[in-house]
Formats: structure tokens, sequence, C-alpha cells
């Protein structure tokens, strides 16, 4: 039964709309179609991303499943950066950054075309944080269908599945002649055998896993492969759902879902999962656009309480998203085992599904005790994430525990300064670092970066070397998901807001206690206050464009991120 009112009327009701029915006409639309709910369809399709490279065909059996369903779907577009192609070079500054433009587009074609809902085809990392923004500013019945995770690689010569990581760490082994140039091409043509987000738990993976326990996204968003005849039928039956919603008399809308319950339930499930460091950033930002008051502090007290249950490729190399954890019950398999201890999961949070998240995951299988292990088996008591303090990071920084050598949770080491993530790649490579090292890269915030670029590869090289268990790294700047070691990002504030990794000086002793949630620079307090005295902020490192404008407004990571306008 239609609707009585329809958002989209206040653009196709009456005599003073009859100039934009006409234009609406010219783009197919007949008498019948006016009477339909329409479905904004935002599509971040781009043949040069391999997690969107195949959405331009999802896009269409998206429309043709809500036609079929009695709605008119309007397919736009966002921009998509692939984090692994931008990687290295100065392209990774835009990364982070896209997430705001990204987050702009959705509320302004939303704004100016008000549609009655709306169905997100996210993918990769800043995509999916991306639209979720946008979706709580506009606030309207919607459903994430992701494009869906790429298959893992299989490559001669190597005992497990291989991934995009495996290819970072094989640059590294080449340098000190691990491996030859076969076997690097070798994982060049087969670590990425297809469409679709990257094979790990890395932050596209996390964050569409995350939206199912937000209850935006049907059950098997995070997980089902992108390239298979069941990932088809989810994007039909998210069409299908999504029209449902739409000729509902009063729809769910998105703040429906993504509540104080349910954030807290998706915090939950990144840490028994042992997501990527990245969803801090993106669950603050989200979080501060619906409404919600979610402080760094809190990520940490619900890490500690939260067993991790499941560790996938980086933490786990040889298990990864598709081929391990869907096979055995996906994302609702997790929730359903981390839910037997009381308090951590509130099964009554509604979903687009229309039934509560309790009544999802109880149709999962049990843990198989081996990708996901059971509470009486876990991996470790606390989660996957840890939020650590210190005269370092006042304000807190992030590590992925759950992807650190037992040798490194506790280390003392020398500082070696690098002043951009470029500087370390080539340091790291042409041996500055040695083992019992501290690597600091610093003036890669938000503001210093500016755009706060991911690391990947000085963290692969310094696993590629076979440092991953003597060197640890602190950043301002964050990694990617894909990243494991003693590796500790995000610390606010940043250099170049007047934080004190900006003060380090090369030789000085760094501690790190990743138990007791602390990191330290080991200096007498007088000796900081002299060096605080001679700080001065440094010139922006780009004075014109997008970026400068971002870095004028950008916050650092303890926030999220986001950008404050005064």
């Amino acid at each position: 039964m239609r609707r009585t009112a329809m958002r989209s009327d206040i653009m196709k009701k009456g005599l003073e709309r009859t100039p934009h029915r006409g234009l609406m006409r010219a783009t197919g639309l007949a008498d019948e179609d006016f009477k339909k709910p329409y479905i904004g369809v935002c599509n971040s399709y781009t043949n040069i991303v391999p997690g969107h490279c195949h959405l331009k065909k999802v896009g269409e059996i998206i429309c043709d499943a809500i036609r079929e369903a009695g709605g008119v779907p309007y397919e736009f577009n966002t921009i998509a950066v692939c984090d692994g192609i931008a990687m290295g070079h100065s392209g990774m500054k835009y990364s982070l950054a896209s997430r705001e433009i990204i987050a702009d587009s959705v509320e302004t074609m939303g704004s100016a075309h008000p549609f009655d809902a709306m169905i997100c085809i996210p993918n990769c990392d800043k995509v999916v944080p991306g639209m979720l923004m946008g979706a709580m500013r506009l606030n309207i019945p919607t459903i994430f269908a992701s494009g869906g995770p790429m298959r893992a690689g299989k490559t001669e010569g190597v005992s497990h599945n291989t991934d995009l990581n495996s290819i970072f760490e094989g640059v590294a082994a080449r340098v000190v002649d691990k491996i030859d140039d076969a076997q690097l091409h070798e994982l060049e043509c087969t670590a990425c055998p297809g469409p679709g987000s990257c094979s790990g738990m890395f932050t596209a993976n996390s964050m569409n896993c995350l939206c199912e326990a937000l209850g935006i996204a049907l059950p098997g968003n995070g997980t089902i492969a992108a390239d298979s005849p069941e990932r088809v039928e989810y994007w039909r039956r998210a069409a299908r759902r999504i029209v449902e919603l739409a000729k509902m008399e009063n729809p769910p809308r998105a703040k429906d879902f993504v509540t104080a319950k349910s954030f807290r339930n998706a915090l939950v499930l990144d840490m028994a999962m042992g997501g990527s460091s990245n969803t801090v950033l993106h669950t603050l930002a989200v979080a501060n656009e619906a409404g919600l008051k979610v402080d760094i502090k809190d990520l940490d007290e619900i890490s500690k309480a939260t067993p991790n249950i499941c560790r996938l490729a980086p933490s786990r190399g040889e298990f990864h998203i598709v081929e391990e954890c869907n096979r055995v019950g996906g994302i609702m398999a997790i929730l359903k085992e981390i839910a037997k201890k009381p308090g951590m999961i509130d099964g009554s949070a509604p979903t687009v599904s229309g039934k509560t998240l309790a009544e999802q995951y109880a149709a999962a299988p049990d843990a198989d005790g081996t990708v996901i292990r059971t509470l009486d088996n876990p991996y470790s008591e606390k989660g996957g994430l840890a939020i650590l303090f210190g005269n370092l990071a006042e304000n807190g920084c992030v590590v992925k525990a759950a992807g650190v050598d037992p040798k490194m949770l506790v280390h003392k080491g020398p500082a070696v300064i690098f002043e951009s993530q470029e500087e370390a790649c080539e340091g790291i490579l042409g041996g500055k670092v040695r083992e019992g090292d501290v690597v600091v890269i610093r003036y890669e915030g938000p503001k210093g970066g500016p755009g706060m670029q991911e690391m990947l590869a000085p963290t692969s090289y310094i696993m590629g070397r076979g440092l991953g268990s003597s060197v640890a790294l602190v950043t301002d700047g964050r990694f990617s998901g894909a990243t494991h070691g003693a590796c500790i990002g995000h610390v606010s504030p940043e250099a170049a807001a007047g934080g004190l990794i900006g003060l380090v000086e090369p030789g000085d002793m760094i501690e790190i206690d990743i138990p007791n949630r602390t990191v330290r620079l080991d200096v007498p307090e007088a000796v900081i206050a002299e060096r605080r005295k001679s700080w001065k902020p440094r010139e922006p490192k780009i004075k014109t464009g997008y970026l400068a404008k971002y870095a004028s407004l950008a916050t650092s990571a303890d926030t999220g991120g986001v950008l404050k306008v005064n």
C-alpha cells in the first residue's frame, strides 16, 4: 500500500511541480512512476579500484530489482580511492580526506533530490564510513549492500592463501634476498585474484562487517564473496527490502538502527573479531554524525571486557574473510558466540531485515572452535584493539593488539625518527632500523600529513626484513588494515598540533606496555619543558587545493579526524 505522504512528494507532487515532472519524464518516467517511492542508489563504482571495478554491474542488478519491487531507482556515484594503489606516494594523503567528500556527496544528492529511501553500495576503506556519515545526515530509510570481499590468492610455493599484504611483505623480502624476482612476480600475479575488497580483516572488510552489527546491513554483507552467485542474490534481497521499507507508512530511518545500543554491539564485534585499527577513526566519526557520545576511552573499556575469538589475516595469515570466516557462519556466528557472555551484546537492537539482532544470529551455526573460537578458548581474554595513553599520547593512540607478537607486547627501545612515511620507507629498506629500535614517524596526522595517510609499506618492510618480533613503530599517522606487528598509530595530539611526538629526539627511550595500556617517552619533564619552549608550528606541507582546506579544519585522531568549522 502506498504511503500517505512520501518525502519525494516535495519534488514531484502538485501543480507547481509540473516542470519538475517534465524534467523527470526526460529521464524515462511515465505517469505511474510518480506514485512510486524514489530510491537513491548510492554507488561508488570506479574501474581503477579492485573493490569497486564490478560495481557498475552491481548497480544495474540493484536498480532492476528495485523496479521489479515497485520502486523508482535513481543511481548516483561517489568517488572511491584505492588505498593500495594510492599507497607510498602523495596520493595517499587524499585517502582519509576522501571520506569527507563522500559524506558531503551523499548529503548533497539526497537533499537536492529528496529520495524516499536509499541503498548504499560501498566497498573500500573510506567509502563505507563516508556513506554512513552521509546517511546519518539524511536520516532516511537506508540499507548498506557492499560489493563484497575478494577471494584470497593461491600462490605457487606458498603454503597458505595470500593477499595484498603478502605482496608488500614480498617487496621487503626481495630486498634482503629472501625470495627472488620470479617468486615476487608470482605473488604480484596471484595474491589479488579478482574483484572485491582485499581479502583479510583489513579496514574495508572490518567496516562492512560492522554494518551487520549496526543493523544497517543484512547478514552476509561483510563476508559473502564479491564474485559469487550468493552475492548476486544478496544484492537483490537488499534491493527488495529497501523498497519494502520505503513503502511503509512510518518507515524506520537510518538513525533508528544506528543507536547507542547498536553502536556498542558493533564495537564489541570489532574487538571480538580483531578488526582494523582504522575502525576507531571511522566509528568515532560516524558516531559524531549520529549525535552519539563515544569517547576513545569507551572503546578501550569495551576491549578490556571483550574476548578476542576470531583472528583472520593479517593477524592470522592463513585465515581469510571468504574462505574461512564466511564458510563457518560469518559475522552472525561471531555475534552468536560472543553474546553468550552476559552483558556483551544487546540482541534487542533492530535491524533493516525487520528482525532483531538476536533473531538474526540465532539462525547462525555455533562457533566451529578453530576459525571462530569458543568463549572458553579465546585467542585472548581482551579484544583485538587496545587504546594506550601516556605522556607520548595524552589523548590516546591505537594498536591492533591481536596482531602483535607476544614478545613485543612490552618493549623499550631507542627512537629512530623519520619526518614522513617516504623517509621511513627509505630508511627501513636502507638498513637504518635495527633490532630493539622504536621507529617514530611523525607529522603524518590529519593536519600535519595532511590527510593521515596509511602506512602499510613501512610496517610491511619491517616484517619483510624479519624485524617484526624486535622493532616497534609509533606514529601520529595511521596504518592499513593489513598492518600487523607492534605498530601504534593515531597518536593524539599529533605533532602538528603540538603533541609530544613532535619533540622526540633520536635515541630517546620509548616505553610501550600494551597489557597495561601505556606508551611513554622516558625523558625527564624538565628536558621536555625546555624542548617545548623552542617548538614552533611547521609551515603547512600543502598550501593550495582541497588538502589545504582539509588541513585547516581537521582534528586529531582521538575525535575521529573529523572536520570542525569554527
